[in-house]
C-alpha cells in the first residue's frame, strides 16, 4: 500500500448525473432531472485534486448533457496538469457531433470510451456505426475497442484513441451494482459469491500496492469513494478536504485496508467478525455491494458523513 498518495495513477469523476437517458440500470440514478454540482464547486474539487495524476476519466450521467461545464472542467484541468494526464471521456455518444469532437480533442481529451453499446441505453448501441466514421474522420484510433484497464496500456498508448463497451448481465453496471435504478427495478446480480471488488471499477488497489490494475479512485460528483459504486458513507468531500490527505486517512483503517485488497469480507475481522459470517450475510443479501452496505451501517455507524471523520464502532454482532 502507498504511503504518499499525492500521485494518482486513475481518477474516475462522475461531475454531473444530469443524463439525456434515463437507464432501467444506472447505478447514480442519472437521468433529465440528474443531480449536479456547481462549476464553483468543480473548481473547488479540482484545487483539491492530486498535484500528479497519471489517468482522469470524466463521466455522468452524461457529460455532453452540461457541455458548458465539462469544457469548464476540461480548461482548468489543463491549466492544472497540461500534458501530464491523460484526459479520457466516457460518454453515451448521442449528443457527439464533429464539431463537439473537434473542441474536446483541442481541450485535451485523448481516449473516448462509448458506454452504451448495450440493450439498456435509448439506442442500444444502434449508433455505433455514426461514432465510428466520425473518429475516423478526425484520426482517432479504434483499435483499442475494450476499456483501458491493464497497467501496460491504458496510458498514452496511442495520440488519441476510442473504444466501446456496454453493461451485461454478468459485467459492468447492470450485472453487478446494487445501486441507484438498478437496485430499484431489481436488475443487479443476485450472487453471494461474485466479489465486484476485485476488479478496477471495485475498490481492490484504490489505495496502491498492486501492479496489474491502476491504483484508482472515484468521485461521485463531490464524494471521494473506493470504488464507482461508492461505500455507504463516502470517505470524504472532495469540494473541501485535499484528496491526498483522505486517503492518508483512511489508510490507516482496517476496513479500508481490506477493501484495498480486495477482501470485502474480512472488513470486520478486526471486530470479531469471521470471513464465514461475513459470507452468510452476503448470502442472505444475495450481493457483496449489498453487504458492504449493511456492515456500514451497522459497525460504521461513528463515520460521520457530515464531518467525514471514520471510526469504526465496535461490534461483533455478524
Amino acid at each position: 500500500m502507498k504511503q504518499d498518495f499525492n500521485h494518482l495513477e486513475s481518477l474516475y469523476w462522475v461531475f454531473t448525473q444530469l443524463c439525456n437517458d434515463q437507464c432501467s440500470h444506472c447505478y447514480n440514478l442519472s437521468g433529465p432531472k440528474g443531480e449536479r454540482i456547481t462549476q464553483s464547486e468543480c473548481l473547488a474539487i479540482i484545487s483539491n485534486l492530486p498535484p500528479l495524476i497519471d489517468r482522469i476519466i470524466l463521466s455522468g450521467g452524461e457529460p455532453l448533457a452540461e457541455r458548458q461545464k465539462l469544457y469548464f472542467i476540461l480548461d482548468h484541468l489543463k491549466q492544472k496538469y497540461g500534458s501530464a494526464s491523460q484526459i479520457m471521456l466516457q460518454t453515451n455518444g448521442d449528443l457527439l457531433t464533429a464539431a463537439i469532437l473537434d473542441n474536446l480533442i483541442e481541450k485535451g481529451v485523448t481516449r473516448f470510451d462509448i458506454a452504451s453499446i448495450d440493450r439498456y441505453h435509448k439506442k442500444a448501441g444502434a449508433h455505433l456505426q455514426r461514432l465510428a466514421n466520425l473518429f475516423a474522420s478526425r484520426g482517432v484510433n479504434g483499435d483499442d475497442k475494450d476499456p483501458l484497464i491493464n497497467k501496460d496500456n491504458y496510458l498514452h498508448k496511442t495520440a488519441l484513441s476510442w473504444g466501446y463497451w456496454g453493461a451485461t448481465d454478468d459485467m459492468w453496471l447492470g450485472g453487478n451494482w446494487a445501486r441507484g435504478r438498478a437496485l430499484q427495478t431489481s436488475i443487479w446480480k443476485r450472487s453471494a459469491t461474485h466479489n465486484f471488488c476485485t476488479i478496477l471499477s471495485g475498490a481492490r488497489n484504490f489505495l496502491g500496492g498492486y501492479s496489474d490494475i491502476p491504483q484508482e479512485i472515484s468521485i461521485q460528483l463531490w464524494k471521494i469513494n473506493p470504488c464507482c459504486p461508492g461505500t455507504k458513507y463516502p470517505m470524504g468531500d472532495a469540494r473541501t478536504e485535499k484528496i491526498a490527505d483522505v486517503l492518508q486517512k483512511v489508510a490507516k483503517m482496517e476496513v479500508f485496508k481490506q477493501l484495498n485488497q480486495g477482501n470485502p469480507w474480512k472488513m470486520g475481522t478486526h471486530l470479531g467478525i469471521t470471513e464465514q459470517q461475513a459470507k452468510q450475510r452476503t448470502q442472505e443479501l444475495q450481493n457483496i455491494c449489498l453487504y458492504c452496505d449493511d456492515f456500514f451501517t451497522r459497525h460504521m455507524a461513528a463515520f460521520n458523513p457530515d464531518t467525514f471523520m471514520p471510526l469504526p464502532v465496535i461490534n461483533t454482532t455478524p
